[in-house]
């Protein structure tokens, strides 16, 4: 399965998940920047508020592609790490809390730009959908999700259009629920199952989130 570009992936994310439609109790965090596309058709299909997910990977040292954790956003930032790694690295002392810190400084710009005054939804007891454009190694999105569950939502599902089959089964103790439209195998990249992969933009994702906001304001009457 290939997907023309991440609008046309989102609807087709967005059949699977129907049966969460309409519900009062749902809310779709899309993982920025790509996932935000993905995730505004599903919560448009779904009737659902759209908010976004601030994660930033945690990179090891000289090999910043290598995520041994990442920091999430939220009202205290979190710190999620692949414990396995860190012991495998014997990374310096600090390193941890140094890249932590670089990495909220990009938190803050994204949360500035994207969200501007608004506050983050809260997800304490709301079924939440947590939305990417896709999986490649996963490490990013358990961080996500780690850090969600600790947020106490009622029930989690990971949603994505396409990844390694691998991945998806690390992926699955942490959350309640995974759904997936592709696992190509062998797989080489999420992009080699788009048409158009054209990278997200932070103009995109403010837009798509502006309009979700809009869209969820009740029509006022004369």
């Amino acid at each position: 399965m290939r997907f023309a570009n991440r609008v046309e992936a989102g609807r087709a994310l967005a059949e699977r998940l129907q049966a969460l439609a309409g519900r009062d109790d749902v809310v779709v965090l899309g993982l920025p920047r790509g996932g935000v596309p993905v995730a505004a058709e599903v919560a448009r299909a779904l009737a659902a508020p759209l908010d976004v997910l601030l994660v930033r990977k945690l990179g090891a040292p000289g090999h910043e592609e290598l995520g041994i954790g990442a920091i999430v956003d939220g009202d205290k930032p979190q710190v999620v790490l692949n414990p396995q790694l860190v012991r495998m690295l014997s990374l310096p002392p600090g390193y941890i809390q140094r890249q932590a810190e670089q990495q909220y400084v990009e938190l803050e710009r994204r949360r500035r730009e994207y969200l501007g005054g608004r506050e983050q939804r809260s997800v304490e007891g709301r079924t939440v959908i947590v939305v990417d454009d896709g999986i490649a190694t996963g490490g990013t999105v358990r961080a996500a999700l780690e850090a969600i569950r600790k947020r106490k939502p009622a029930k989690l599902v990971l949603a994505v259009p396409v990844a390694p089959e691998d991945s998806l089964r690390e992926l699955e103790p942490e959350c309640d629920e995974v759904v997936c439209l592709a696992m190509p195998d062998p797989f080489y990249a999420v992009g080699s199952q788009y048409v158009d992969f054209t990278q997200t933009t932070d103009a995109e994702v403010k837009q798509l989130l502006d309009e979700a906001c809009r869209a969820e304001r009740p029509v006022e009457t004369t």
